[in-house]
């Protein structure tokens, strides 16, 4: 009994130390801009994945839910924070959408298996990402208004980017499977 007690507190204690480490390079990731065309590229949705799919869905969802209370309570983790303002003020800005769509995008990239073939993960990764745009898009839309080009301003830019991460995820998503065994 005192071994499963013990053994159940070193996996709590490991959990939390992935959480804790995963928001921070989860904030890292919104900092790191990457050249590229036609705008520049955060690795945010790239390690939002990368967690899901590391880690499952309960260790991913905490530590997106982390990052989020973090740049919420005013920690300058989000992208583009502190030069666009912090806070609730940042959060329930333009990006919040996008934001709690790393919620779903991270449950859905834990659904991964690693028997899953290439085209299965590359296709389950498009879905995972695809609702990080669908929250974002409705957030700017009514953010901003329906009348402007929500999808050119919010989607479009974005677009090259994502697939670059996704496929790059679908190349090295065997060897990030194998990460759940150490969970």
């Amino acid at each position: 009994m005192e071994l499963i007690k013990q053994n159940t507190q070193a996996q709590l204690i490991k959990s939390l130390i992935i959480i804790f480490v995963g928001s921070i390079i989860l904030a890292i990731s919104a900092k790191v801009k990457i050249p590229f065309y036609p705008v520049p590229m955060t690795m945010q949705t790239f390690i939002v994945l990368f967690i899901g799919m590391s880690f499952g869905y309960k260790i991913a969802l905490a530590t997106v839910t982390l990052y989020l209370v973090e740049g919420i309570l005013g920690l300058p983790v989000f992208s583009n924070s502190p030069e666009r303002g912090v806070g609730l003020v940042y959060f329930t800005g333009p990006t919040m959408g996008y934001l709690i769509g790393f919620l779903s995008a991270c449950v859905l990239a834990s659904l991964i298996k690693v028997d899953d073939n290439y085209l299965i993960i590359f296709l389950k990764l498009i879905i995972s990402v695809t609702t990080i745009y669908l929250l974002g898009i409705l957030w700017l839309g009514t953010l901003i208004g329906w009348d402007k080009p929500i999808i050119e301003l919010g989607v479009i830019p974005f677009l090259f980017a994502e697939i670059t991460k996704i496929l790059l995820l679908t190349a090295l998503s065997k060897k990030i499977l194998k990460l759940r065994k150490f969970i």
